[in-house]
């Protein structure tokens, strides 16, 4: 299918009466973005207690759980595929969802809150690169001069990185990492997101992803006391697992059948705003002034990429 032929679906389906309006996409989309904001808060809290790959891949694990009953329940209805289509969808389920949700966890973990939301905030950049190298856009002057001054923010952001306890380098590529993933996902799962719903795409991320990662699920769990955990970690976990994974994906998901890729990319912008302030008000953590010019650059570079 030719992004034509799908941005020609995309409009069909706006066009319809019986189809949802584009404001009421667009506040589910905030809804999504604050789910994802509050996650980071949530998994600073898990951190403390669960080791980084445990947390990660446990959490992926939880969240195929609670999918695979939702799906079962609506098969009759869910789209069709075969075994080509079934292998796509796992390939690009565990690539862009499991794997993007592996390395934001282990980026988290080496990281502060306020770099990692900024960081994320990239994401609109990586999607614009993404469908540049595959054909979807074309590259023009603003929109370079935009790619330059985020990637100058970068550099301002890492002026933070002054003691072991701060944040880290690799925190920060792991994180950079887990945006890449969600921005390979956003580009090549436009197609096929207009031939499947949701439910079908993220059965296929998080159950595909459980099994994927079963091994390092084991490994990691082998020697670790889950009775030990609180129950403030626990509530955690289940938040990640359900309401920034699950929930959020099928809004995502459910969005990106219906408006372009980089609508839904945009909402990004949000997320570095709302996750930082719920960082220094849950957490406690400072936001100093190169972490407020860096996440300012980064965000107005990507703003000029977005409107080149």
């Amino acid at each position: 299918m030719s992004m034509a032929s799908t941005d020609a679906l995309v409009l069909e389906r706006s066009a319809n009466p019986n189809e949802p309006s584009h404001s009421r996409i667009y506040w589910l989309l905030t809804l999504m973005v604050f789910f994802w904001s509050l996650n980071y808060v949530m998994g600073k809290i898990a951190l403390r207690e669960f080791p980084p790959v445990l947390l990660a891949t446990f959490r992926t694990a939880i969240a195929g759980v609670v999918i695979l009953p939702l799906y079962l329940l609506r098969r009759r209805h869910a789209s069709k595929w075969n075994f080509r289509e079934g292998l796509l969808l796992l390939v690009l389920g565990v690539g862009g969802v499991a794997l993007n949700q592996v390395f934001f966890v282990l980026g988290l973990s080496r990281t502060s809150v306020a770099h990692s939301a900024i960081l994320i905030g990239l994401t609109p950049v990586q999607v614009l690169l993404l469908a540049a190298i595959t054909g979807q856009e074309k590259l023009t002057w603003r929109k370079v001069v935009g790619l330059v001054v985020a990637l100058a923010g970068v550099g301002v952001l890492q002026l933070t990185h002054e003691s072991a306890r701060g944040p880290s380098i690799l925190g920060d590529v792991f994180i950079l990492l887990c945006g890449l993933s969600l921005a390979v996902y956003t580009v090549f799962g436009k197609e096929v997101s207009a031939r499947h719903d949701a439910i079908t795409m993220n059965t296929f991320a998080y159950v595909g992803g459980a099994i994927v990662l079963s091994p390092a699920i084991v490994w990691n769990a082998r020697h670790f006391d889950f009775t030990a955990v609180s129950a403030s970690a626990w509530l955690s976990v289940a938040y990640m697992a359900v309401f920034s994974s699950v929930v959020s994906y099928l809004i995502y998901n459910y969005a990106l059948s219906r408006i372009a890729a980089s609508r839904v990319s945009a909402f990004s912008y949000l997320q570095p705003v709302f996750a930082s302030i719920m960082g220094v008000a849950f957490l406690g953590e400072s936001l100093g002034a190169p972490v407020i010019a860096g996440g300012a650059v980064i965000l107005t570079g990507v703003y000029l990429a977005e409107r080149g």
